[in-house]
């Protein structure tokens, strides 16, 4: 059995500093076009879950997925059986289920955007940690923020392709049809990217966590101990 951790979307797989990383069993890969993956040359969940199978080990088994936002969904995924992984539970922390056209109109422009460089690492520090919604959660200093920098000539850039923001919106209630995975869906009780009702509506097993936010797995690793793909209470 392995454990797979999936960071969302403009994050590393440093935000999974504080769990089990690097003990046997335990993977927590960038995501392409995060870090130090190499981009594709065309974003979708498919595809980005293609990859992410592609580059798990021949030994990596049944796998357990925990994936945050982005990760949520690209778990689903590799959940449907089309990419060459078994995986027995999924747990979806902090997937954003609604979408409006606003919404997608913005992650549009986005991944429009050309790359922005910054002539201090300061001012690309910060620009990293608001793309991936750990400000106050990250010291701007370390070097787990490095690990989402890119350094070139004395300027700075997000290491994040931004053609990743053109994934679009998922299909959540198709990801969970065809899931051959017990998931389970969680949320922090303050995340502004979903409701409990939202999560109930869409599946029948749902945690909150409470006091934390959408990034529940960095303010407080240990919140997740308890979810085991077990339906709430």
């Amino acid at each position: 059995m392995t454990l797979l951790l999936l960071h969302g979307l403009g994050a590393t797989r440093r935000v999974w500093d504080h769990w089990p990383v690097g003990d046997p069993g335990v993977l927590a890969p960038d995501l392409p076009g995060h870090g130090t993956a190499e981009p594709l040359d065309h974003y979708s969940f498919e595809s980005i879950a293609a990859a992410v199978a592609a580059g798990l080990p021949d030994d990596a088994g049944e796998l357990d997925v925990v994936g945050h936002s982005l990760g949520g969904v690209i778990a689903l995924e590799l959940a449907s059986g089309r990419y060459g992984v078994q995986v027995a539970k999924v747990v979806a922390l902090g997937v954003k289920v609604s979408w409006s056209d606003d919404d997608l109109a913005r992650t549009a422009a986005l991944a429009a955007k050309p790359v922005a460089w910054f002539d201090q690492r300061e001012d690309a520090a910060q620009r990293y940690l608001k793309v991936s919604g750990l400000q106050g959660l990250v010291d701007p200093a370390s070097d787990a923020v490095d690990h989402g920098l890119v350094q070139h000539d004395g300027r700075w850039r997000l290491a994040l392709d931004p053609r990743a923001f053109g994934v679009g919106a998922p299909n959540l209630p198709r990801l969970l049809r065809e899931a051959y995975a017990t998931v389970t869906m969680v949320r922090g009780e303050l995340d502004p990217m979903n409701t409990d009702a939202e999560l109930a509506a869409l599946h029948d097993r749902t945690v909150t966590l409470p006091g934390l936010g959408h990034n529940a797995h960095v303010q407080d690793p240990s919140a997740l101990d308890h979810v085991d793909g077990q339906a709430a209470p």
